[in-house]
């Protein structure tokens, strides 16, 4: 496997957050750079799926395709009625 370039970056960390790292680190034995960078990267990764997926939320409605917010819960109101009667009759 070919290796990721990498670039240098400065951040500001408080001084309980910069413990907190350093202790597991030790516990990790791996480098506060590292365990600092792969919580970057997992967090970058999050925000952008939800961020992607707030995107294509506004694109959808946008476009109209949505469903009215009363027929989404009278639907949610039927399933609802339908499992409590199931439970009901065994």
């Amino acid at each position: 496997m070919a290796a990721q370039s990498t670039d240098t970056m400065t951040i500001r960390l408080s001084s309980s957050v910069k413990d907190k790292l350093t202790e597991l680190a030790q516990h990790t034995r791996r480098s506060k750079s590292f365990l600092a960078s792969e919580a970057i990267a997992d967090y970058v990764d999050r925000e952008l799926t939800i961020v992607g997926s707030i995107q294509r939320g506004l694109e959808d409605m946008k476009a109209g395709r949505v469903t009215p917010h009363d027929e989404v819960m009278t639907e949610i109101d039927e399933i609802i009625a339908q499992s409590e009667s199931g439970r009901k009759a065994g």
